[in-house]
């Protein structure tokens, strides 16, 4: 944009002025119409000219303003923009005329991007590691690595040196005329012996008898030739290369249930509870004639990043986030789950009944239109153990996508906290992926979009996650619409099904795609399915304004 001159520094040079003396108008002669200059430096614009004399006129204007009558000028702006200047030279035999532009450009620092090292680095001996940052720079770039304090390369990227085990702290420093960036993570290099590590949903699970349940690790990293060997109650009920195992005994009571992982390094145990409690149905608690049709409880509010988290909210604990959901939602406004894998947990202060054959059973609205589906999965689970809380298994509601190949199982995000306010929340996931969820301050300028409430410096979200529609519809960046899906998920749109804010609880599923056939259910969770951003409109997030039970 043309701003108004703030600041001029005149220099009087010697002009390149040819001595001939004629009746020929001036010529100007440029060595380029346009400079690129920081902000705070001189910059000479020192034409050439033809056909000038000693009573030659020279005139340089800026916004219709005469700022110098020189041959010469020199300029300089502390503040960035673009600036405009129109010189005239009339020698009395008639005049020339031409325009230069000068572009003031603000502090431009480099800016590294490295999101897959937010949660370090774990690698074997003598493996090989490469590491690799972006780094975004319009001027000239100096590079310096170290390792626990000692520079070890002034490369862009380095081959780290992993013929030696421990823990190392890594700085990446990254310097042009302008400042620095740096960024600082770890590196773990560890022998194959100690090197598997494994992690689990929970050390203990509620179903009810007659009902199975699927048991495995998540997150495992260097197997090997690994083994894995249940028991339950210390004997030996299955031992193969397959982690996962799937408990099916009816007869109620607590299982004391073990598995160990052999291979030629290493060995590691854990322990599980198994709860068995009666059959379904035991604990129903039956709506009566005070029972609401809206949720009574809501028992987690953990969100993604997102651009609407942490806005017009104080939550600092994740009691004051419930708190904060449920005013919102009881008052008819929106909540977002934030990027990938954001979730809220309610509940009903009764059972809510299943019409089966796909009759709804709940109502879950959301802010979609026709540009704009954020699609959120849906979770039922019943009171199995009838403590009131959800801590029990949980069971998706199939939609349109479930079952197809982009649509990804047991999916994993972990977001990591910025460093400081304005800055974008890096993540990775479990497929080798990373990216950003955006700070997007021209329409969302609190300091951070990670929830205040969660005090960890990272948190893993998982489920189930379903291939973005976000597309660029006008190739320019301009118009982004997320395309719907067909049926079975919250904050969609569809033209064609006139129930897609409600749900049956009939299309629950077990963990092996079967269906779970549930006669109730006593909790619902919903969780943002797609992890995907477009452009300025940030990242897409489901948003809920309602969650009820249509029975009532």
């Amino acid at each position: 944009m043309k701003r108004i001159l703030s600041a001029f520094l005149f220099v009087l040079t010697v002009a390149g002025c040819r001595e001939d003396i004629n009746s020929l108008p001036p010529v100007i002669i440029l060595e380029k119409q346009s400079y690129d200059v920081p902000a705070g430096t001189p910059v000479t614009i020192s034409p050439e000219y033809e056909n000038c004399t000693q009573n030659t006129v020279y005139m340089w204007t800026c916004n219709g303003q005469t700022v110098s009558t020189e041959p010469s000028l020199t300029f300089s702006s502390d503040a960035a923009g673009i600036f405009y200047f129109l010189l005239t030279v009339d020698n009395g035999a008639g005049e020339d005329k031409a325009e230069v532009q000068v572009n003031v450009l603000g502090q431009t620092p480099p800016r590294i991007s490295f999101p897959e090292a937010a949660g370090g680095f774990t690698v074997l001996l003598d493996s090989e590691l490469i590491l690799a940052p972006e780094t975004t720079s319009s001027l000239p770039v100096t590079y310096s690595w170290s390792i626990d304090g000692q520079e070890v390369s002034t490369e862009a990227t380095l081959a780290f040196p992993t013929s030696e085990t421990g823990e190392f702290e890594v700085v990446f420093r990254a310097e042009n005329r302008d400042g620095a960036d740096f960024i600082k993570f770890g590196v773990k290099v560890a022998d194959p012996s100690d090197a598997f590590s494994w992690t689990f949903a929970s050390d203990s699970i509620s179903l009810s008898s007659g009902r199975s349940a699927l048991i495995t690790p998540t997150d495992i990293t260097y197997p090997f030739d690994a083994v894995y060997t249940w028991s339950i109650d210390g004997m030996q009920v299955q031992s193969s290369e397959s982690p996962g195992f799937v408990f099916d005994l009816a007869g109620t009571g607590e299982y004391a249930v073990r598995v160990t992982m052999t291979n030629s390094y290493t060995e590691a145990s854990h322990d599980i509870a198994v709860r068995v409690y009666p059959p379904e149905g035991t604990f129903r608690r039956p709506a009566g004639p005070e029972s609401s049709p809206l949720i009574s409880v809501i028992f987690e509010y953990t969100p993604a990043p997102g651009q609407f988290i942490n806005e017009n909210c104080t939550a600092a604990t994740p009691e004051e986030a419930c708190d904060y959901a449920m005013k919102r939602l009881s008052g008819g406004e929106f909540v977002s789950l934030g990027a990938f894998g954001g979730y809220i947990t309610a509940g009903f202060d009764h059972s809510v009944e299943s019409g089966g054959n796909g009759i709804p059973d709940l109502q879950i609205t959301g802010n979609a239109h026709s540009s704009s589906s954020e699609p959120g999965i849906i979770w039922v689970s019943q009171d199995v153990n009838n403590n009131g809380i959800p801590d029990d298994i949980w069971y998706e509601l199939r939609g349109s996508e479930y079952g197809k190949p982009e649509t990804w199982q047991d999916y994993a995000v972990t977001y990591y906290r910025p460093e400081g306010p304005g800055m974008s929340v890096d993540w990775t996931d479990n497929r080798g992926g990373s990216g950003t969820v955006d700070y997007l301050p021209a329409y969302h300028d609190q300091d951070c979009y990670y929830p205040a409430w969660i005090d960890r410096d990272s948190y893993t979200l998982r489920g189930t996650r379903l291939q973005s529609r976000l597309a660029d519809e006008s190739g320019n960046g301009s118009l982004w619409v997320g395309h719907p899906f067909d049926w079975g998920y919250a904050d969609n749109w569809s033209a064609t099904d006139p129930d897609i804010d409600k749900f049956s609880i009939s299309n629950a599923v077990c963990w092996d795609g079967t269906p779970a056939e549930l006669e109730y259910i006593d909790f619902v969770k919903i969780q943002c399915g797609v992890q995907a951003k477009g452009g300025w409109t940030g990242e897409q997030s489901t948003e809920i304004t309602l969650i009820r039970d249509l029975h009532l």
